[in-house]
């Protein structure tokens, strides 16, 4: 896209049964825990060094009761995030674009 480059990540968290303070390498997965879905959407645009340009993270409940409505929210915000820097809601500036005069082939 011309605008920018649009990322989203959906990652699925699960609570172990490793202590925060002694990290190990593996940690047992407690079954009968919640596990949250966090979704996170970024919008960089195309220069040398990408800046951040919109950004939404939500990590949703785990319990099946407002699942459905949270999903709706989550993807009209990072359709929104996706639409930043397009068109119509960028401001032009004096000096934003330059041009120059080709030499004669």
């Amino acid at each position: 896209d011309a605008s920018g480059t649009f990322v989203q990540l959906r990652l699925g968290l699960a609570q172990t049964a490793c202590r925060k303070r002694a990290p190990q390498r593996h940690c047992r997965v407690l079954e009968s825990r919640r596990k949250p879905v966090c979704l996170a959407c970024y919008k960089f645009d195309t220069s040398d060094v990408p800046k951040v340009l919109d950004k939404y993270h939500n990590c949703g409940p785990s319990h099946q009761l407002a699942v459905k409505e949270i999903r709706q929210r989550d993807e009209a915000e990072c359709r929104a995030v996706e639409e930043a820097g397009k068109g119509g809601d960028t401001l032009y500036l004096p000096g934003m674009f330059a041009f120059s005069r080709g030499l004669p082939a």
